[in-house]
C-alpha cells in the first residue's frame, strides 16, 4: 500500500517551514529562480534546512542554471534533492550526488513518451504558461499525468488545493503531489489551514 509523496514548495520562510513538516510535509522547495516573487538566497535557506526533521527532503527549485550555481547551492544549503524547472536538456540533469526531478510543461504538444529522455529520479508534471515556470495555479488534464505513469514516478502539481486534491490523487494515483501557490494566503506565505488541511486530505487516500 502507498501513502502519496506531498511536497510543498515556494517555502521562504522558517515558520512555514516548520509548520508544513509538522503537518506531515515529505518535502519541502526552495526557490532558486532569482525572477520568481519566492525567491530565496541559499544562505536564508541553510538558516531554514538545519532546522528541518533529517527525513524531511529538502529540494533546490532551478530554472536553466549553470551547473556550477546548482553544485555550489547544493552544497551549501546541504539540499537531498534538485526539481529542474526550466529548459533543461536530457544531459543537464546527470551526474550529481543527489536526487533529480525533471518538471515538464504540460501543453497542446506535450508527449508522455518525451519522458524517456531523461535518467531522472521522478517527473514533476506542471501547467504550461507562456512565459512561467511554475506557481500560476493553473491545472492541467489529469488524463495525462495518468498515461505519464508507465515511464515512472509521477509527481503532479498545477492548480492543486484543498478542494480538489482528493479528487486528483483519486484520479491519477500518482506517487506524489506538489502544491505552491494553491495554499498560500500571499505569494512566499503559506495558509496555516490550508497547509493542514492539504497534506491531510492527500495523506488520507492509501493505495496499492
Amino acid at each position: 500500500m502507498q501513502e502519496v509523496f506531498v511536497k510543498i514548495c515556494g517555502i521562504t520562510n522558517l515558520d512555514d517551514a516548520l509548520y508544513c513538516a509538522d503537518c506531515g510535509a515529505d518535502a519541502l522547495g526552495f526557490n532558486f529562480h532569482t525572477r520568481s516573487v519566492r525567491y530565496i538566497r541559499p544562505e536564508e535557506t541553510h538558516k531554514i534546512v538545519e532546522r528541518l526533521p533529517e527525513h524531511v527532503t529538502k529540494v533546490g527549485v532551478f530554472v536553466n542554471s549553470r551547473r556550477a550555481r546548482i553544485e555550489k547551492i547544493t552544497r551549501e544549503v546541504k539540499l537531498s534533492a534538485l526539481q529542474l524547472h526550466g529548459n533543461e536538456h536530457p544531459e543537464d540533469c546527470l551526474n550529481f550526488d543527489v536526487s533529480v526531478i525533471k518538471a515538464m510543461r504540460v501543453g497542446p504538444s506535450f508527449d508522455p513518451s518525451d519522458l524517456l529522455r531523461y535518467q531522472v529520479d521522478a517527473y514533476l508534471l506542471d501547467t504550461q504558461i507562456q512565459g512561467s515556470y511554475g506557481g500560476t495555479g493553473q491545472s492541467f488534464d489529469w488524463n495525462v499525468a495518468v498515461g505519464s505513469k508507465p515511464y515512472g514516478k509521477i509527481i503532479i502539481s498545477g492548480g492543486l488545493d484543498p478542494s480538489n486534491i482528493e479528487a486528483a490523487v483519486k484520479f491519477v494515483r500518482p506517487y506524489g503531489v506538489d502544491v505552491c501557490s494553491g495554499i498560500e494566503s500571499k505569494p512566499g506565505k503559506k495558509d496555516r489551514k490550508m497547509v493542514r488541511d492539504f497534506i491531510a486530505k492527500a495523506k488520507s487516500l492509501v493505495y496499492g
